[in-house]
């Protein structure tokens, strides 16, 4: 990028005067790993040189009689540092150094190192030229300074360079939901390099309260990504400030975007700035989570998707979550405790000079809005592995996420107002966590860095589970598809040396993934006998008629039983949780998955209905960042079942590089919305 140099006094002209300045904004977008992030600014990291070249009027730059001082502004704050010919790179703040020769006998090359702990934004640079009998002062350029996980003196610094292309410039992940049984990956783009998305990053932190108060202690408080962190966690929700995404689980989206719809970040970061920063509506955990983490990756932070399933949220702080049900196995909503089938936040890497070196590393971050933390719905950054070492005592939250991952479950049997039964299950919460693999497109499963191994020492707690003397368990037989019926067996052992007659109440019912629960569907009713120390295993199947029409893909099922001894009237209680699968969308590539920039290459995209009854106004929707511009629709109004609908679109890949194409199904009398993506790498000609 040039820059031409207008002055209005032309009177003087003996003195050293600055004609034009050259960006070299290739050069360094380049070294400092910052293409594409934006179309009107430079972009550099902190801790790392960045190249200017200066061309003057008429006269040589002669470091003997003439001198350079340099001005970095962000909003009221400057600081000011002189340019030398020194070679000494040790300095650890701002510095300049220059290079008498350049291309053009009147330039010199210059080059500008910021401090490794400089706040992060948006900062003008001015050039002071000094010479005998002459000043003059020049505003020169903008830039944008970022985090630099490059650089081993940013407390964001990250080993390695795997870790730093996947969790810092990868603009594609996955995110996991479903539940243990059956996890589900969904194809998000983050979004991070389309047009104007790095702006918008920066207004997150501009219109933050914290920005509004003190906006010169803000400015200086962005060098410390602790600090930068829990603002952006406060800003993707709506809760206390005008955030970018409003939550919503009733159902009911009529005046917004139902949260399923959602395929990137880049589409609600524009709606929120677009608007003037009005919440976009509506997001739930994996979009607050997905958004935050474009936000934190634009901006130079390691940041990655986490899913806990079977996450606790513990709204009192015991660190036990107790779940209801009645004597036929319904489960009942009485506390304000609950567990989520699967919970989506963001962790990020970042050192903590506040808290140690030990717990350095990984840090939760929570954006969807859930308690309060400092006044203000956030959560974090919590330490991965203070949570591993149970020091719950620890800022930010650490009690919090702790018993997210750890809490036991108290399940409790009721009827008309008594309690019959009670249970301890202390290996049900944080069963699994996992975020994208790098460089791959499979789950990594993380557990072990949040919590040791079930069974061993460090692992073990003093709320054992006593023996019973009648125990029972329920398994899943295999993961339900949709169109199929869902077949589960209970296991029965009776502990005694007595014969026992048994009432075998089982039930299913409906429920959203974070707890909501719907209507039972299905029920049974069994009277059966068990020998002395006898253990019987019986296998229960609910047909698809039963429930076809009123369970969606991706639906949960919550399964429970109770067995009752008729004699003693001692209860046992066993459930589990599985998620119905989607039918899949067909991708292929007509000419294989190894594409060529610039060039038209075709893509069938197909469905079949394998549900029981037709599927109405059935809507195709294509997309792909870099592959299509915008989307490509599609729609048959009656696809009977069994039958396939087909749509071919041609795509034309703009850049080298790993890239996504995403197909989603709606239907107007399904709640199911059904998706798939296809990778495919695209090479210059």
């Amino acid at each position: 990028m040039d820059i031409f140099i207008e002055e209005q006094d032309q009177t003087r002209q003996r003195g050293l005067r600055l004609r034009h300045i050259n960006l070299e904004l290739s050069e360094n977008l380049q070294a400092h790993r910052t293409q594409g992030l934006s179309s009107r600014e430079l972009v550099v990291r902190r801790g790392q040189p960045f190249k200017l070249t200066l061309l003057f009027k008429q006269k040589q730059f002669n470091p003997h009689t003439d001198s350079l001082f340099f001005k970095a502004l962000i909003g009221d704050l400057f600081i000011e540092f002189p340019a030398n010919l020194s070679q000494d790179t040790s300095c650890p703040g701002w510095g300049a150094q220059v290079q008498p020769r350049g291309v053009h006998p009147l330039s010199i090359t210059v080059h500008i190192t910021s401090c490794p702990q400089a706040p992060v934004g948006l900062y003008s640079l001015q050039l002071h030229l000094l010479s005998s009998y002459w000043q003059q002062s020049y505003t020169i350029a903008t830039f944008i300074l970022l985090y630099n996980p490059w650089c081993q003196s940013d407390s964001v610094y990250i080993s390695s360079e795997d870790q730093r292309q996947e969790y810092v410039k990868n603009d594609f992940g996955l995110l996991y939901m479903g539940t243990p049984h059956n996890v589900i990956s969904r194809p998000w783009a983050f979004g991070q390099y389309e047009r104007g998305i790095l702006e918008i990053c920066l207004d997150v932190l501009q219109v933050s309260p914290c920005h509004g108060r003190d906006p010169q202690r803000d400015y200086l408080s962005r060098a410390d990504p602790v600090y930068l962190s829990r603002v952006v966690c406060a800003m993707i929700n709506c809760e206390d400030d005008r955030g970018v995404l409003k939550g919503n689980w009733s159902g009911k989206f009529a005046n917004g975007v139902h949260p399923s719809e959602w395929t990137g970040s880049a589409d609600i970061l524009k709606r929120w700035a677009g608007s003037r920063f009005r919440p976009v509506q509506f997001g739930q955990c994996w979009v607050y989570a997905a958004v935050m983490c474009t936000v934190m990756r634009a901006l130079g932070v390691p940041s990655r998707v986490v899913t806990n399933f079977n996450s606790a949220h513990d709204s009192n702080g015991n660190l036990v979550i107790e779940e209801f049900y009645t004597d036929t196995g319904e489960k009942l909503h009485l506390s304000k405790d609950s567990i989520w089938n699967f919970h989506v936040w963001v962790e990020c890497w970042m050192s903590r000079k506040d808290l140690g070196s030990q717990f350095s590393g990984w840090q939760v971050l929570d954006p969807t809005p859930q308690e309060k933390s400092g006044g203000v719905y956030c959560c974090g950054p919590c330490p991965v592995a203070a949570i591993r070492k149970r020091q719950v005592d620890l800022a930010f939250d650490a009690r919090f996420v702790y018993a997210a991952v750890n809490a036991d479950v108290l399940r409790i049997v009721v009827a008309n107002g008594r309690v019959l039964d009670q249970s301890m299950d202390t290996e049900r919460v944080g069963s699994k966590i996992y975020t994208k693999s790098i460089g791959v497109n499979k789950p990594q499963d993380i557990t072990g860095a949040y919590k040791h191994p079930q069974g061993t020492k460090q692992n073990s707690t003093c709320r054992q589970r006593s023996m019973r003397s009648l125990d029972v368990s329920l398994s899943i037989d295999q993961v339900p598809v949709a169109g199929e019926g869902i077949s589960f067996s209970i296991t029965i052992a009776n502990n005694e040396g007595e014969c026992r007659v048994l009432r075998e109440n089982a039930n299913a019912q409906t429920k959203e993934y974070n707890c909501n629960l719907m209507e039972t569907f299905w029920e049974l009713h069994n009277r059966l006998q068990i020998a002395p120390w006898e253990v019987v295993t019986v296998c229960r199947h609910i047909p698809h008629s039963q429930f076809d029409l009123t369970l969606g893909a991706d639906t949960v099922v919550n399964l429970a039983v109770v067995i009752e001894d008729e004699r003693t009237r001692e209860r046992a209680l066993a459930s589990e949780e599985v998620n119905i699968t989607s039918p899949e969308i067909s991708i292929k590539v007509a000419d294989g998955d190894n594409l060529v920039q610039n060039r038209d290459h075709t893509v069938l995209v197909a469905f079949t209905n394998s549900f029981t009854t037709p599927l109405c106004s059935v809507v195709l929707t294509i997309e792909g960042f870099g592959l299509i511009e915008g989307k490509v629709h599609s729609i048959v109004y009656l696809l009977q079942p069994g039958k396939t609908m087909e749509k071919t679109v041609t795509i034309t890949p703009k850049e080298a590089g790993t890239k996504v194409l995403q197909a989603t199904l709606g239907f107007k009398n399904r709640p199911a919305v059904i998706r798939s993506f296809h990778t495919v790498s695209v090479s210059t000609p």
